[in-house]
């Protein structure tokens, strides 16, 4: 490889090795070369780059990461629709589409695949006469957010096609690889960083960085499967369509099943079920669709799903554990949350030592005891519950579950408050640390950096006693930290500087006042303005308010009758913090054309939820987080879940987000 004299056929042939030896490291976890012998030649690439920056391709290693960072998305529209599948639980359901499938063609030569539905982002890639041009989010299936330069960062992904083709559109997931999403919140959570809940949501929220700087720190990777737009290709078959992919330097699905019977499809939905952990992605389901093109194209599409492919969902997978013992948390207002500390098990492709019991009288009603073989499930993919016990195992040697006398964290006298046992200590320290974190949520006062891990330090150290004490840290105060130097120290100063502007029902939410929550929050501001009205509200103030309750009035009025709530306040007054004012507008309607309405919002949209329930409310109407009869719409974005399924079920009007904008124009 080395030549003494620069030339451009010598960077022509680094540009060529080291592609090569990323798809070995990144796509085929098969490293050629050392890292070090690796940083020597990239390094040598961008000296004969910056030497001669005519030479420099679109595909060089060098490209993935450049320019810089975007103040915003561009929203562009899809050239065809990205669509949604239909999902189904049962394999009833499978046989009574293939039933359907075969009436509406007459005829029962047709062949299938069946492809794991992978857990990510999905996204699609326009590629033309060779190049990658274009990365869109999937966005409402209309249009996309452009994250083509994050896209960009992805190693396994390739930049040029090893064929000129004219024009190729191909869609598929962004994803967080298990090991890498492990190693990540790690990080994070050694950094004093929130981990992310699981490896879609960070890789939702990698997507969604504005910095591809930022982006090429995470090693994202993808998986492509499915055309857009195509010309200068045929193709007649899925079959033929995913090893043309392959050819072109795509990764496609580990595995893929070709069948031609009802029986091969479902015996190949079960084998899926039996490896799909083996994969580094996360899979919930199988996608069938039918193999023949020119079928598809007969079968076509409803409005929002194509009539020749289905979804079929597994069920959250289980796994029996021993629970060898109980650890007591306390949580931000003091209640006492029971865990089950069991033997290390293997679930859903991670290992779980620890799962929730949610409160004594689950406890009791479930019937658990100490020792007991415990059925454990992962709740909403991400914190592992007990479903039950398996009474067959029972030995006779288990134990009882006593709920504890005194505070493990304080060890203060607990106190029953009817299902719950609470410790109501005032100088709590584990309540300190989860008021801290609440205060700084980003629906709270929003301060970046102050994770869990912080938090603890600057507790354990007694740094912060209060919400007051976290404006008066100084950079000596937190480079003495552990992880904490002087940059990091500097950006979590500013944060906290930053967050004495935010508006007024933040810092009413972020107090942390039982039963208050966000909606609630801004509806507070709406009618009382500032901080000393509240003060000096009754029971029956707010009771005249038509969102507050009984519960919500009297613990309200509490809050602001503790004498140490008020000493709390005052510090945060004179600390300059935002405590409303007489002209507050902050959450105020401008209008009522949404007067009446109560609208949820899920799954991924092409801006945050918080600008769309911002638009809802400034137009007269609520913002729910749950579905129940009285929700008037549900906007869904992609991957919209359990809510969709529960919207469909009560039979709620389903928008998506252009759909929602049209009827904010309309009305």
């Amino acid at each position: 490889m080395q030549n003494a004299e620069p030339s451009l056929k010598r960077y022509q042939e680094l540009v060529e090795y080291l592609k090569t030896c990323d798809h070995s490291y990144y796509g085929e976890a098969q490293p050629i070369l050392s890292d070090r012998e690796y940083d020597r030649l990239y390094l040598e690439l961008q000296t004969l780059e910056r030497a001669h920056p005519e030479w420099i391709t679109s595909d060089s290693p060098t490209q993935r990461v450049g320019g810089k960072p975007l103040d915003q998305f561009q929203s562009l529209p899809h050239s065809t629709p990205m669509m949604s599948l239909e999902n189904t639980y049962s394999k009833t359901e499978v046989s009574e589409f293939l039933v359907r499938t075969h009436k509406a063609l007459g005829h029962s030569e047709i062949s299938f695949i069946v492809e794991p539905k992978i857990d990510g982002v999905a996204v699609s890639l326009r590629y033309e006469n060779g190049f990658l041009l274009q990365g869109l989010t999937r966005g409402d299936g209309e249009r996309g957010d452009d994250v083509t330069q994050n896209l960009k960062t992805i190693r396994t992904l390739p930049l040029k096609l090893r064929d000129p083709i004219p024009l190729l559109e191909v869609r598929g997931e962004v994803y967080f690889p298990r090991k890498a999403f492990e190693s990540l919140n790690e990080m994070r959570q050694l950094e004093g960083e929130d981990p992310f809940a699981n490896p879609r949501n960070a890789a939702a929220g990698s997507l969604k960085q504005l910095d591809p700087r930022i982006v090429a720190q995470r090693p994202l990777a993808i998986v492509l499967y499915s055309p857009g737009k195509i010309e200068g290709i045929s193709c007649k078959n899925q079959k033929e369509w995913l090893h043309l992919l392959q050819e072109q330097g795509f990764s496609i699905p580990e595995k893929t099943w070709f069948c031609s019977s009802e029986k091969e499809l479902l015996d190949s939905i079960d084998e899926l079920d039996q490896i799909r952990t083996q994969f580094p992605y996360d899979t919930d389901g199988a996608v069938i669709k039918i193999n023949e093109w020119p079928i598809r194209e007969t079968l076509g599409s409803t409005a929002k799903a194509p009539r020749w492919a289905i979804a079929y969902k597994y069920a959250s997978e289980q796994a029996i554990s021993q629970l060898h013992s109980i650890t007591f948390q306390v949580g931000r207002t003091g209640t006492i949350t029971p865990v089950a500390e069991l033997t290390p098990t293997l679930l859903a492709g991670s290992t779980v030592s620890r799962a929730t019991l949610h409160n004594f009288d689950e406890i009791k009603r479930k019937g658990i005891m100490q020792g007991d073989f415990v059925t454990i499930e992962k709740a909403g993919e991400v914190i592992p519950a007990v479903i039950g016990v398996v009474l067959e195992k029972r030995t006779g040697l288990e134990q009882t579950i006593i709920p504890p006398t005194y505070c493990p964290a304080c060890q203060s006298l607990l106190q029953w408050e009817g299902l719950f046992l609470k410790c109501t200590s005032s100088t709590c320290v584990a309540q300190l640390k989860r008021k801290l974190l609440h205060f700084a949520h980003r629906n709270a006062m929003d301060i970046d950096g102050l994770g869990e891990s912080l938090v603890e330090q600057l507790v354990n150290q007694k740094l912060v006693r209060d919400f007051s004490d976290l404006y008066q840290l100084t950079e000596e105060n937190l480079t003495q930290l552990e992880r904490m130097g002087k940059k990091s120290a500097l950006n979590l100063l500013s944060a906290i500087e930053k967050s004495k502007s935010r508006e007024f029902w933040r810092l009413l939410f972020g107090l942390g006042i039982l039963h208050l929550g966000v909606e609630s929050a801004r509806t507070l501001v709406i009618h009382f303005k500032t901080i000393d009205r509240l003060l000096h509200a009754t029971t029956e103030n707010l009771l005249q308010i038509h969102e507050i309750g009984e519960v919500m009035a009297a613990s309200i009025v509490t809050y602001f009758q503790n004498p140490e709530n008020r000493e709390r306040i005052e510090k945060l007054r004179a600390l300059g913090l935002n405590i409303g004012s007489e002209s507050d507008n902050s959450g105020a309607t401008t209008s009522t054309q949404f007067s009446g309405m109560t609208f949820v919002i899920t799954g991924t949209l092409s801006r945050p939820r918080e600008s769309i329930a911002d638009q809802i409310r400034l137009a007269g109407g609520k913002v729910s987080g749950s579905v129940s009869k009285k929700t008037s719409y549900l906007i869904a974005g992609d991957s919209a879940g359990s809510k969709l399924t529960e919207a469909q079920k009560l039979g709620i009007k389903i928008l998506t987000e252009e759909e929602f904008q049209k009827l904010a124009i309309q009305i």
